[in-house]
């Protein structure tokens, strides 16, 4: 339990997705999926160790993401809640192994999929930014939307 805590903290990864999926859809930030396999695939623990860890990961995340863990632990204790969820969600999107990353809209809307990378966490960023930018591009926001979030940028509403 203690290794799951280190982790959910230092990067600060929420593990209930309808709270993630709120606070996405509030902040207009996009939502960041982990499936893993935390504490037995080495991939996974390879993609946080050279990724999901690092100060530049961490940085961009804060201000642009909501991080969501969604763990298959294999040593790991879980309530039986965050398991249903999680065997759920990976119903949802056909993970077929780990690391999966999926990228959702602030609405929920399937951005993009993506795993573990080599490169570290400026090129993962890069890399999801590019997924985010390409998505933008075929689904504008209203223009109303748009003015609403500059207003809230320039007067400091969105703190």
């Amino acid at each position: 339990m203690v290794g799951f805590v280190l982790k959910a903290t230092a990067a600060e990864w929420e593990t209930d997705y309808a709270k993630a999926a709120a606070a996405a859809s509030k902040s207009g930030q996009y939502m960041l999926l982990d499936f893993s396999g935390s504490d037995w695939c080495g991939w996974c623990m390879k993609l946080d160790k050279e990724v999901f860890s690092k100060p530049e990961f961490k940085k961009y995340a804060q201000g642009n993401l909501v991080p969501v863990l969604v763990d298959f632990p294999q040593g790991k204790p879980q309530t039986k809640k965050v398991k249903e969820q999680n065997a759920k969600l990976a119903e949802k999107y056909g993970i077929q192994g780990y690391p999966t990353v999926i990228v959702l809209s602030p609405a929920g809307d399937l951005v993009s999929e993506t795993g573990y990378q080599d490169g570290g966490a400026q090129k993962y960023v890069e890399d999801l930014q590019a997924m985010i930018k390409k998505y933008e591009q075929k689904h504008p926001k209203p223009v109303a939307e748009k003015q609403a979030s500059v207003h809230k940028s320039a007067t400091g509403d969105d703190k």
